[in-house]
């Protein structure tokens, strides 16, 4: 890793960073550009809580521009156009890019989210760059249909990209939130204006670059830093958007559908939020259910849509597993997301902080049972300690609304049929897991519990082969796999007369 001087930065502590910050404008058109207005706003380094540089303030003028530049793009210019194959080419040598840079990207990450640097070495980045060669690999593969109708006609189907995409994008994985809209949006032959969240815009930035360097062509991807209320509704209200992909909570899902229905009718896709069951039986292998259920819920300072935070435990195993995963996560090293060592980085903001704080005091008003942490770690920076909570009951606020942090909330269940009917009683279903020898069990319960994803005897396994999304409030559409091309194609018939 290079360091750098601080030259953008409005104040910190140490005048140097573990990487270099390359881009801080945002990009329209193939170039760099200020904000129309001239606005620029913090972003900052969730460790320390200085500011590391500041950034270009996109909001409806930015965004106007940029869907100009794609509209020109996809209309005009070669990318949709192309050989399909060509397009996937495009998409190869920009996995190809971002390997050749993969420690400084995930040293980026890390300064700007906050995550271990382990985490994003070794699993966001990887992740990221193969979700690329996956999609690269389907360029080619969108394939139409011939139909046999009645009568003296020729019936086909073609698969054409939707056009321009608006996609909005969350803090808690970057740079693999990036490659999921991405990569499949590319390889249909859309063109795209990307928002990345405000609070981690560097990685972003970046991969933009590298994209331009692989040689996408001017306007087909365009991004514009900026905050929700500005620059993201903007996009949602675009007339000339023909789609949005947004991934965040279920709050803004519900104005981003709001506002495309009040404009174009634009087709949406939807990633919100979850309030994940993890349902441990007694017949399970309890040493790895109490991995499994700790790496569930604490990965990525528990900051994950799909978090297991609803952990039922079978009674006759209850105590025994509440001493396991105490002990389990007093073994968690809470620290400088830069050391090798450190397995829990700080909350990504002061707010998200201040938030799950607030969610800790609540399960405590509420009677549950504090087993570990609940308090701030350090005097700087937004760490919070891996906290456990015992004898939760479903009525509590910590058993029914998404924290988002690192609070684990224990429940005992006594049978399947109770379990089953307690995991579906949320307004969520963006997924679930299982723990048991018994495979019929397992099967009963993937089949009955209402959730995108079912893991068995595992948690948090991702591939861009498979599809992610959820039932319910959860969202709408899926993201990976042959799935998500889905999001970025229209579907026309032809019938020509014999």
């Amino acid at each position: 890793m290079v360091t750098h001087p601080l030259s953008q930065a409005s104040h910190s502590e140490s005048a140097r960073l573990p990487v270099e910050i390359r881009q801080t404008r945002m990009l329209i058109d193939g170039q760099w550009v200020e904000a129309a207005s001239g606005k620029t706003f913090e972003t900052v380094n969730p460790a320390t809580g200085e500011v590391i540089t500041q950034v270009a303030e996109g909001d409806r003028e930015d965004v106007d521009r940029a869907v100009k530049a794609a509209r020109r793009a996809f209309e005009t210019g070669p990318w949709p156009r192309m050989d399909a194959r060509e397009r996937g080419k495009y998409l190869y040598r920009l996995a190809d890019l971002m390997e050749r840079q993969i420690d400084e990207l995930a040293a980026l990450e890390t300064l700007d989210n906050g995550k271990p640097i382990a985490d994003s070495r070794h699993i966001d980045l990887p992740l990221a760059i193969d979700c690329y060669r996956y999609y690269a690999g389907w360029a080619d593969k969108l394939e139409g249909k011939t139909v046999p109708v009645r009568g003296a006609y020729f019936t086909y189907t073609r698969h054409e990209p939707v056009g321009v995409v608006g996609q909005i994008i969350p803090w808690n994985f970057p740079l693999l939130m990036q490659a999921w809209k991405w990569g499949p949006a590319l390889a249909a032959g859309c063109t795209v204006v990307l928002k990345p969240a405000e609070q981690t815009p560097l990685s972003a930035l970046r991969v933009a670059e590298l994209a331009l360097e692989a040689g996408i062509p001017d306007g087909v991807i365009n991004v514009v830093p900026g905050f929700g209320p500005t620059a993201g509704a903007a996009i949602a209200e675009h007339m000339d958007i023909d789609k949005v992909a947004f991934t965040g909570s279920t709050e803004v899902g519900k104005l981003i559908m709001q506002a495309a229905g009040r404009s174009n009718l634009k087709r949406v896709t939807l990633e919100l939020g979850g309030k994940s069951p993890n349902i441990v039986f007694a017949d399970s292998d309890l040493d790895a259910a109490v991995e499994g259920a700790f790496f569930g819920l604490f990965f990525n300072q528990g900051q994950c849509c799909c978090a297991g935070s609803r952990l039922f435990v079978e009674e006759r195993v209850y105590d025994e597993f509440l001493e396991r995963i105490v002990h389990r996560t007093g073994r968690q090293v809470v620290g400088d997301p830069f050391d090798p060592k450190t397995t829990q980085g700080p909350q990504v903001s002061q707010e998200q902080f201040d938030k799950i704080m607030a969610y800790i005091e609540s399960g405590k008003a509420q009677g549950g049972r504090l087993l570990c942490g609940g308090q701030r770690v350090g005097e700087r920076g937004y760490f919070i300690a891996p906290t456990v909570f015992a004898e939760v009951r479903d009525d509590m606020t910590i058993a029914q609304e998404e924290i988002f942090g690192p609070v684990m909330s224990v429940i005992p269940f006594k049978d399947v049929d109770e379990v089953i009917a307690r995991g579906n009683r949320t307004l969520y279903g963006l997924a679930a897991a299982v723990w048991t020898r018994d495979i019929g069990k397992a099967h009963r319960l993937a089949a009955e519990l209402k959730a995108g994803t079912v893991w068995i005897n595992c948690y948090d396994v991702f591939d861009a082969a498979a599809p992610f999304g959820g039932f319910k409030m959860s969202g709408i559409g899926r993201e990976l796999g042959s799935y998500a091309m889905n999001n970025y194609i229209e579907v026309k018939t032809v019938t020509v007369a014999l």
